[in-house]
């Protein structure tokens, strides 16, 4: 298989000649789940390139991706890849300022959106960007080119320039170019090859327990690394890929497919182990008691058989009455979850293994195509706590600050027209300064833990170094905290500042006959500010005494992508954040 697999596009047409799949991608088409096999999405895929060269694309020329998850994506993906050309993925929700700047700085020629807010955000900004010549949308919508425009371009043409320009893409060549948005400054456009995607969905393939026509589900944004590597690796695998609705119906959606693997980012696991407790707290009397009993026996489950004989039995009952259900709701056949983009609470990780859904944590960045290490079932692989071990073909090393240190053929061949960054994050032997701060632990000390950015680290003014980010994956673990951004950089002590969780503050509100109007109102009470307090002070009572947030204040608002507190992948834009609600911070200190 590694000799014939050296180009991204080889994916597909090693399924085709090898494990040809008649669902191969799958979406919802008037309310009904419509296949594409490996045979059409090949032709689609063909018909596509040929089109683009009709068109006067050529290799090196860069085509931007808007766009939800959806097989149009893929097959332009593998259209644009297999003529030389270069996709520059787009994020959806970011703003149209960041749309320009990247258009312009990718020299971007063609575009393909979506839908018609896309499609509008992209108009808006065309006549700012010089080299765009056309935009297609993947909806129809009226007055706008389609892409479908570009497949009947394409039409019952001979396939034989495509097959020519496909045999000279060579692995090193440039396949893609991805922008981070970060937490601060312009998005940095990452140069990913064919070699680096390609190797790691290789090495990932290692850790997952894949077979031929396995199913999985597609949510999470396909313009991210972590997601689109994935879809490589289970074309070469031969699986079938389901894509989602939306977000607000992925719960209908799992349950319809019955997923063998998918992948998640902590926050949306945290989000289903609400809905979860949520659901426990409406039972009553016996069944209530019985839910909960499970709850704590799960949060003390130990991987590889490491609890007593007497736990076990406990465990097979509260499996039989509790875990088999959370099970069903996530379709009943999972045999993996990889869990990515940030910190997994380790008690997240405890429970929904021990419910029989085994959710595997991972590593790594968009400049690391992007795995860099992940937990695995079997190999004795699986440490709660750690992002497991690091996978074949990649060295790890902990430089003497803790700086996590990445060497390997997924290493990105770096930023687009900037060699000063390049230069500030690649050593002149090939590491990567991840910016992550870890170490290597475990029984063989091949495990790595991620303990913090490197960067998010700040000292208070007596001297003492704090890490926010697992202070506040811990304060996330509160029902009533949905984000937290502990600060203190040169201040006595830490602080938090709190997004609530409106929903359950609002359930919690009505229990206990509080008025509120609004969000603002909310966060003004005392006893709903009391009440949030007291899981601070509880989740962090363990911390060393300068670790332990003194004070505290709410947000009046939702954090979200849009209203850019939040990167696409969920993390927090502290910049943003502290600018936007610097007079809070700043009160709790004055």
């Amino acid at each position: 298989m590694a000799k014939e697999l050296k180009r991204l596009f080889d994916t597909i047409l090693h399924q085709l000649e090898y494990k040809p799949n008649e669902v191969c991608l799958s979406a919802k088409e008037n309310g009904k789940w419509t296949p594409r096999s490996t045979s059409q999405v090949v032709d689609s895929m063909n018909a596509f390139s040929r089109g683009l060269l009709s068109m006067g694309v050529r290799p090196g020329d860069k085509i931007a991706l808007i766009s939800n998850n959806r097989p149009e994506w893929n097959i332009a993906d593998l259209g644009i890849l297999q003529i030389g050309a270069v996709d520059v993925p787009v994020y959806p929700t970011i703003g149209e300022e960041d749309y320009k700047f990247i258009f312009n700085h990718a020299e971007v020629t063609l575009c393909f959106v979506s839908d018609k807010e896309l499609l509008d955000k992209v108009l808006n900004i065309k006549g700012e960007v010089p080299s765009l010549k056309e935009v297609y949308t993947f909806d129809e919508i009226e007055g706008a080119a389609n892409w479908k425009e570009v497949l009947k371009k394409g039409g019952e043409q001979e396939n034989t320039e495509v097959e020519k320009l496909r045999a000279a893409v060579k692995e090193d060549d440039l396949a893609t170019i991805i922008y981070t948005s970060g937490t601060t400054g312009k998005p940095k456009g990452v140069m990913l090859s064919h070699k680096n995607v390609l190797s790691n969905a290789k090495s990932s393939t290692k850790r997952l327990p894949t077979f031929e026509n396995a199913r999985t589900i597609t949510f999470l944004p396909v313009s991210h690394i972590y997601e689109r590597m994935l879809h490589y690796l289970y074309m070469m695998n031969g699986m079938s890929i389901y894509f989602a609705e939306s977000m607000e119906t992925i719960g209908d959606n799992i349950r319809e497919v019955k997923p063998h693997i998918f992948t998640a980012v902590p926050r949306l696991l945290e989000k289903v182990y609400d809905k979860i407790i949520d659901k426990g707290s409406n039972l009553t009397g016996i069944k209530k008691a019985l839910f909960f009993w499970a709850v704590g026996l799960a949060e003390k489950w130990e991987p590889y058989g490491g609890n007593s004989a007497f736990y076990k039995l406990k465990h097979s009952i509260a499996d039989k009455l509790i875990f088999s259900k959370w099970r069903e709701a996530l379709g009943g056949e999972t045999i993996a979850v990889a869990s990515g983009s940030a910190a997994l609470q380790p008690r997240l990780s405890r429970v929904f293994n021990a419910a029989g859904v085994p959710v595997m944590e991972g590593y790594g960045l968009t400049e690391t195509s992007p795995v860099v290490a992940v937990n695995e079932q079997a190999n004795q692989g699986f440490m709660i706590g750690t992002v497991g071990r690091v996978i074949e073909g990649v060295e790890v090393k902990i430089a003497q600050d803790g700086e996590i240190l990445v060497k390997g053929p997924n290493v990105m061949q770096g930023y687009y027209k900037d060699k000063e960054r390049t230069k500030e994050v690649l050593t002149d032997d090939g590491w990567l300064k991840t910016g992550d701060i870890g170490e290597l632990t475990g029984y063989d000390q091949s495990f790595l833990k991620i303990t913090d950015r490197k960067k998010e680290m700040f000292k208070t003014s007596g001297g003492k170094y704090v890490a926010p980010q697992p202070i506040e994956n811990i304060l996330k673990s509160s029902v009533f905290v949905e984000q937290a951004m502990v600060v203190g950089e040169g201040e006595k002590h830490p602080a938090v500042l709190i997004a609530p969780t409106f929903d359950n503050l609002k359930t919690w509100c009505k229990k206990h006959n509080i008025p509120y109007t609004t969000n603002e109102e909310m966060v003004k009470n005392e006893k709903i500010r009391e009440r949030i307090w007291r899981d601070v002070q509880e989740k962090t009572a363990h911390l060393g005494k300068w670790e332990i947030p003194k004070k505290m204040e709410l947000s009046p608002a939702e954090w979200t992508i849009e209203t850019e507190e939040l990167t696409p992948t969920l993390k927090l834009k502290r910049r943003n954040i502290f600018s936007k609600y610097k007079e809070l911070i700043v009160g709790m200190y004055r």
